[in-house]
C-alpha cells in the first residue's frame, strides 16, 4: 500500500537558538539588541548550570523547574528476549544523574 506523501500534514520546526534570539530581539523592539539578547541567554544559561551543580534545582518563573535526579545504580540481570524468548544477559548500568524538567501551571495553561 503506497503512502502519498503530498496529503500528509507538514510539521512545525523548532525554533532554533538564532531563531529564539530574533524572535526576542523583535518582542522587545529597538530597545535591546540581537547581541545583547544572545548575551542574556547564554548568562541565563551559565546562572542555570551552576544553579544546578550548587543546589540540584533551578526555577525559570513563568515557565519550568528543572532538578536533578540521582538514578541509583542497577545490578547485572537475566531476562528473556520478548522477540525470540531466548534468555539473555543485562550489564549492571553505573548510578548516575539526569535533569528534570517540569513546567509550571502558567505554561500548561497557554498550552491547552
Amino acid at each position: 500500500m503506497a503512502t502519498n506523501k503530498a496529503a500528509a500534514p507538514k510539521k512545525a520546526k523548532a525554533l532554533t537558538k538564532n531563531g529564539l534570539i530574533t524572535a526576542i530581539a523583535e518582542a522587545v523592539g529597538e530597545e535591546i539588541s540581537r547581541k545583547q539578547v544572545k548575551s542574556l541567554l547564554d548568562s541565563l544559561a551559565e546562572v542555570g548550570h551552576k544553579e544546578l551543580k550548587k543546589s540540584k534545582i533551578f526555577t525559570l518563573p513563568g515557565f519550568a523547574k528543572f532538578r536533578v535526579v540521582d538514578k541509583a545504580a542497577t545490578k547485572a540481570r537475566t531476562g528473556v528476549n520478548p522477540f525470540n524468548g531466548q534468555p539473555m544477559n543485562y550489564p549492571a548500568k553505573p548510578k548516575s544523574k539526569s535533569v528534570r524538567a517540569r513546567p509550571i501551571k502558567a505554561i500548561k495553561e497557554a498550552v491547552a
